[in-house]
């Protein structure tokens, strides 16, 4: 009995409690979610996991050919094909770590009213699991630009793809900190949850996913890299390709503005989901 370790439940917290460590101390079951959602997305499909890289190379074909072939987009001369996978694979990372935590509250409610563990754990298994999905496209994407440079294409792999961890890292985190937000606010206005997705496509083309920040006017130029998604893109896209620039001033603002969501994120999170489970 005296080796026996007792753990109290309560709601009764302030602003800023937040138990990391007991965050840690459940990371086993972040990893059962993320193996359940792994066989769970492509269960009873033929091709399986394959689709994770069937599923950019289509969207990234289809940019391609609407945006580069019809429109005749400018890529700053670089092959088209990975100009635009650069930016798809990154912009979908963003997006599904995004989608993904805002239904933390609605798309687990179930679960939540049954057990007890640091709800914290859905997001932060959500992040593992669409890190698993990128990491996969990234090779797939790292031996195309490999190709590409062997056969003399306009490809310049360049020491700033060192950074492209620290940019992953802060791409997830910045969506998971919006999806906090909106995950908190759906719990009682369900219409937010009709916006969101047409608030990320919108995002998308004000991001430079399928054009390049060269082909904005230089007035505006400033205005759309205050978008934190847009320096992201921008950098991970120069550090394989060599095409674009670097703002290094609003890449700081960028990594200043992903703190700022992802605490405030995380603060409302830990407020609402001590009584979300009466209001949802």
């Amino acid at each position: 009995m005296q080796n026996e370790k007792i753990t109290y439940v309560t709601s009764k917290r302030g602003l800023l409690n937040i138990n990391l460590s007991e965050l840690w101390s459940y990371r086993d079951l972040a990893l059962l979610f993320v193996k359940r959602d792994l066989k769970s997305s492509y269960k009873q499909t033929v091709l399986g996991p394959i689709w994770i890289i069937i599923n950019p190379l289509l969207s990234t074909m289809v940019f391609t050919v609407i945006f580069g072939v019809i429109a005749g987009i400018p890529t700053d001369g670089t092959p088209q094909f990975l100009f635009y996978m650069s930016g798809n694979i990154l912009w979908n990372f963003f997006s599904n770590c995004l989608n993904r935590a805002s239904s933390t509250f609605l798309g687990n409610a179930r679960i939540f009213g049954k057990v007890y563990f640091p709800r914290l754990i859905m997001p932060v298994s959500g992040i593992m699991y669409n890190l698993v999905n990128f990491l996969m496209q990234t090779l797939v994407y790292i031996i195309l630009v490999t190709v590409y440079s062997i056969c003399g294409a306009n490809v310049h792999p360049n020491a700033l793809i060192t950074l492209a961890p620290l940019l992953i890292i802060q791409t997830a985190l910045l969506g998971t900190g919006m999806g906090l937000i909106i995950s908190s606010i759906t719990t009682k206005y369900r219409d937010l949850n009709i916006l969101v997705s047409f608030g990320v496509s919108l995002l998308m083309y004000i991001t430079p996913v399928v054009y390049p920040i060269s082909q904005v006017p230089e007035k505006f130029r400033w205005i759309m890299l205050l978008n934190p998604v847009a320096p992201i893109v921008e950098t991970y896209r120069y550090s394989f390709l060599g095409s674009g620039s670097i703002e290094w001033l609003f890449l700081g603002i960028s990594f200043a503005v992903t703190i700022i969501i992802l605490s405030i994120g995380i603060v409302v999170f830990n407020q609402v989901e001590k009584n979300f489970i009466d209001t949802v």
